[in-house]
């Protein structure tokens, strides 16, 4: 399973990146009620903060962004990255354990690119920050696709109105 597979399944849900119930059991490739059972009957591994139960307020927001084709009409259920783990101890499948991975290294992406960026903002020397930009447009690259790399990078620094612009281009060429 790619990155990007499981990428763009995460959304912010409460200021915290959870993937939704439906589209766990999508990557693991079992019904949602699997899913939401196996949180029921196990629900001393999913403490607070592992799993959050969407309110009615947050399922219409969703319907009215994304495709309602999985989204049941019932409130579903959204896992944090901890959360997901936990569900991996659950799920026992030649795909559960694929697809756990995938969903362990993005996140882990995510977060050092994260760190990354930040650094980036506390850097002072110009070579520090064009290898953290680097480093970034790799990481990034990474997430989007595996079958790109990274060939070169473009930095540009503009004055505008005594504000600092910082532009990155990541250039990728396919394998």
């Amino acid at each position: 399973m790619r990155f990007n597979a499981v990428e763009e399944r995460i959304i912010t849900l409460r200021g915290t990146n959870v993937i939704l119930d439906f589209d766990v059991a999508l990557l693991y490739g079992v019904e949602t009620k699997r899913i939401n059972e196996a949180v029921k009957n196990n629900s001393d591994k999913f403490p607070e903060g592992y799993v959050l139960q969407t309110t009615d307020e947050e399922m219409k927001e969703l319907r009215s962004k994304f495709s309602t084709t999985n989204m049941s009409r019932v409130n579903c259920k959204a896992f944090t990255e901890k959360g997901l783990y936990m569900l991996a101890t659950i799920l026992k499948s030649a795909q559960a354990t694929q697809t756990t991975i995938a969903i362990v290294e993005t996140f882990t992406k995510i977060r050092e690119l994260s760190r990354t960026v930040a650094e980036l903002s506390d850097a002072k020397d110009e070579s520090r920050q064009k290898s953290l930009m680097q480093h970034g447009g790799e990481i990034f690259s990474e997430i989007i696709g595996n079958d790109l790399h990274v060939c070169d990078t473009e930095t540009t620094v503009e004055l505008n109105f005594a504000v600092l612009k910082l532009k990155h281009t990541v250039k990728r060429k396919e394998k």
